[in-house]
């Protein structure tokens, strides 16, 4: 039709239907990328700060964590009027952060952490990168300056989504109120699909006090932001191909699976191929601890089986992991022999490190039972594989080189003892959560983890600091579990003010401090690679010191129970007693022996051949091995 020729009525009227129909889809499809029960709320005048409030409150939040400050000051004053929302205020916006995570983690829904402008958003940086590193679901919502005044060194002005913007999902400033319910429900729809992630709001202060029209649900439209759930089936067919076809295949299981919340889905599978199941740092309890396929987990602190299952296979199995230096030690060493089948939901990952010699995009929880089925109909093709010559290589070295640690020459308790023995008497329904450091790696290695998300840790960036903070948050979100933070001296003395948060608001979570009175990961390093000099690792808070502080004392102040353990037969009973105290958190000073040491080890910059099972001593191999 060319221009200034009228157009019929009959047409006009059917392009008017189809636009119609088009809106009413497109509104539909962004209305389905809102979180939360998508109410319908009419127009409603209001100012951006109660917009963030109510949008919370829409999106189903129910706690939050943070601390106020001058810019964020008008949401704190809206916040006063919700009746939906907890808010829980922390003695540091670290804590927030990590609270945030630990929420998110055993949850399965975003956290949610809010912090001011300026130091008050800088001090969430180190929890935003955790989050990012670990793929955490939380949304940070920070106050920024009047937006006539940034860019002018205002007070307590930082140009937090410049900062963050390396180690979010995305960040957001937002300086109109208007734009706050899209920009929220976008936030959380980034955080939560896909491969999770923190995103970061910045609100300026006129946008939280001017005033706008509310409404629910708001239009998101993500142009450019698209997730693949389901694998391509093409290469779930080859995958097939090659397991059935494999001699050696492992099953390297990492976070993605428990983050997919596919651990029954793993399980089915499995059990089908019958291959070996290694469970790294980010996936403990993503495939229990006591079926017979696990073998355990890899890495620089793993276990002799399945360090050297991943070294000797002929195929890996990978579901949701990243090839971490962490597993992978040297990497041109690694898995020599092995063809890789690699499915993530974050095709950036896939072929990163390890080329992929079948790569599926999509999530863990489509993929993997897309995975089964075409196995099933492959085998039965086939028949299914015979693996029981790898089994035997695996069945020895796994009785041969179980996971173990030799008694202390100092008379103090060992720290390996004592977290197993927190695990075996708390048990599989607990959370536990640790710092970083030699206590994470026994926390690993000698607790035992029977499902998914009981098991937290700061494992991508290492943060110390982690534990109470994350404890805390798992516990708002599993109250009625039992919430252990196993934590190092060096650790603990980061983060413990959030003691107060947890008596003030009635958190009674229970924190093992492994005490060995010094920086331990670093000093078992000085000890082998160092030629055993101690630079500034001596904390001076164990046996035998000036103990500074005095923890026992520290978590008197703070309204909690203190707990000192120094002797092995006072271990079950102090472990007991804390158990049986749920009206306050109960911190437990376990004086340990400082000379004890993660094994086995992978010496940084050396093949996985090279594990060692104590100091200069390796596996002796046989020739099949």
């Amino acid at each position: 039709m060319s221009n200034g020729t009228p157009a019929s009525p009959g047409l006009v009227a059917k392009t008017a239907n189809r636009s119609k129909d088009a809106a009413v889809s497109s509104n539909v499809e962004a209305s389905s990328l809102v979180q939360g029960p998508n109410n319908i709320v009419a127009p409603t005048a209001m100012t951006g700060s109660h917009a963030i409030v109510r949008s919370l409150e829409e999106l189903g939040v129910k706690d939050v964590f943070g601390l106020p400050g001058g810019a964020i000051m008008p949401t704190y004053d809206a916040l006063m009027d919700s009746t939906k929302i907890n808010h829980i205020l922390v003695r540091h916006e670290q804590g927030s952060g990590h609270a945030a995570q630990g929420y998110a983690m055993v949850t399965g829904e975003v956290g949610v952490c809010i912090a001011t402008s300026g130091p008050g958003a800088t001090n969430l940086v180190t929890a935003i990168a955790d989050a990012h590193m670990d793929s955490v679901p939380i949304v940070a919502i920070t106050g920024q300056v009047h937006s006539a005044f940034m860019g002018t060194d205002a007070f307590q002005e930082a140009d937090i989504v410049g900062i963050t913007m390396p180690i979010t999902k995305h960040s957001f400033l937002v300086t109109k109120a208007a734009d706050i319910p899209r920009v929220l429900a976008s936030a959380f729809h980034i955080a939560s699909t896909g491969r999770p992630g923190p995103v970061l709001v910045d609100i300026t202060k006129d946008a939280q006090q001017s005033g706008m029209d509310f409404s629910w649900p708001p239009k998101v439209d993500l142009p450019g932001y698209k997730i693949v759930v389901r694998g391509h089936n093409k290469q779930v067919r080859e995958a097939a191909k090659l397991i059935a076809a494999a001699s050696k295949p492992v099953f390297y299981v990492g976070g993605g699976v428990i983050k997919a919340h596919a651990s029954n889905e793993l399980k089915e599978l499995a059990e089908l191929v019958g291959a070996p199941v290694v469970t790294t740092l980010q996936a403990r309890g993503a495939f229990p601890d006591s079926h017979e396929l696990h073998v355990g987990m890899p890495g620089m602190h793993g276990s002799v089986s399945a360090v050297t299952a991943l070294q000797q296979s002929d195929l890996l199995i990978t579901l949701g992991a990243r090839f971490d230096d962490r597993v992978t030690g040297v990497l041109p060493t690694f898995a020599p022999n092995a063809k890789v089948i690699h499915a993530d939901i974050d095709p950036a990952e896939i072929s990163k490190n390890r080329t992929a010699d079948i790569p599926i995009v999509g999530s863990a929880k489509e993929i993997i039972p897309e995975l089964t089925e075409a196995c099933r109909a492959r085998f039965a093709e086939t028949g299914t594989p015979d693996i029981s010559s790898w089994w035997s290589t695996i069945g020895r070295l796994r009785s041969t080189y179980p996971i173990g640690y030799t008694e202390t020459h100092d008379g103090l308790s060992a720290p390996q003892n004592v977290i197993q023995r927190i695990g075996e008497l708390t048990g599989p329904e607990a959370v536990y959560v640790s710092g970083v450091g030699q206590h994470q790696m026994w926390a690993a290695q000698f607790i035992k983890y029977e499902r998914p998300h009981a098991w937290l840790n700061s494992g991508g960036l290492g943060t110390m600091g982690y534990s109470v903070p994350a404890a805390m948050g798992a516990k708002v979100g599993n109250p009625d579990r039992v919430v252990w933070a196993i934590d190092g001296d060096g650790c603990f003395q980061m983060t413990n003010q959030e003691l107060a948060t947890c008596v003030i608001n009635n958190i009674p979570i229970k924190v093992a401090i492994i005490n060995n009175s010094s920086l331990g990961m670093v000093r078992q390093w000085q000890t082998l690679f160092y030629d055993s000099r101690y630079s500034n690792t001596d904390l001076n808070t164990g046996h035998g010191t000036a103990r500074v502080p005095d923890f026992v004392k520290l978590a008197d102040a703070y309204g909690c129970v203190g707990l000192r353990c120094e002797r092995d037969e006072d271990i079950d009973a102090t472990i007991k007693a804390a158990l049986e105290i749920n009206d306050r958190p109960v911190v437990i000073d376990f004086v340990v022996s400082r000379d004890s040491m993660v094994w086995p080890m992978v010496p940084s910059g050396v093949s996985n051949d090279q594990i060692q099972i104590a100091r200069g001593m390796t596996p002796e191999w046989e020739e099949e091995d």
